[in-house]
């Protein structure tokens, strides 16, 4: 299961170009931090923005320059179900741990929860690494409830889901009707504790860019059960 603090972390430009050498600067940063991992193609890496080949370039980039010991997950979430899968399958090719699927948010009235439950379904069945479902309503103007979300956990290749609603009685329920094992990560730094004190077991936050070490301690105090320490960081 997938737990700890990820940074999803942004992508660098000089001009029009990415530029490879801040990202890689960055990512001897984040490698320092504690933290459990990166996201690439997040929000923050705007992965919307990105053309195919900048996608896999950067997904290459950062698996061939993060250590060992931390994970990376791939934003792959496209707007047909093909496209997922295709770009799913090459993040697999160059060596993620896992991808982070956001809802597809075009034609929003026909995205009824048959109709995702159908799209997730289908890439789980596909794709060779674990998926984590990506709630994010405030960009995609859909949500994911938490008995969508829990009827999804029930995937043996669906293992988590970020949350981005900042709606933490979803949070809460969600992670009461999921299995055990079903990994559920707070959106933001924003409701990380709150957010861990019913159940989430981590983050994927745009904060631990900047701070990454804050919330890597903050998580750790959690855990360690300072409450007090965690709540005055």
């Amino acid at each position: 299961m997938f737990s700890g603090i990820f940074a999803p972390i942004a992508t660098p430009f000089i001009a029009n170009s990415i530029a490879w050498n801040k990202l890689e600067q960055n990512i001897e940063k984040w490698a320092a931090s504690g933290l459990a991992g990166l996201v690439v193609l997040g929000s923050n890496g705007e992965f919307k923005l990105l053309s195919q080949g900048e996608k896999e370039e950067l997904i290459a980039f950062v698996c061939r320059h993060i250590p060992k010991d931390m994970k990376v997950m791939a934003g792959t979430g496209c707007e047909s179900t093909d496209d997922t899968i295709a770009l799913s399958h090459r993040a697999a090719d160059l060596g993620v741990d896992a991808v982070l699927v956001v809802t597809p948010n075009y034609y929003k009235a026909c995205y009824t929860p048959t109709a995702l439950k159908q799209y997730f379904i289908e890439l789980a069945d596909a794709v060779p690494v674990p998926v984590m479902l990506y709630n994010m309503p405030g960009n995609t103007g859909i949500n994911m409830d938490s008995m969508f979300m829990a009827e999804l956990a029930s995937h043996p290749n669906i293992v988590g889901v970020k949350d981005s609603s900042g709606n933490i009685v979803q949070i809460a329920e969600t992670i009461a009707k999921s299995p055990d094992d079903f990994a559920v990560f707070a959106g933001s730094a924003s409701f990380l504790l709150p957010s861990l004190s019913v159940g989430a077991v981590g983050a994927t936050a745009a904060l631990a860019n900047v701070l990454p070490e804050e919330c890597v301690a903050l998580y750790n105090h959690f855990k360690a059960g300072r409450l007090k320490e965690a709540r005055e960081l």
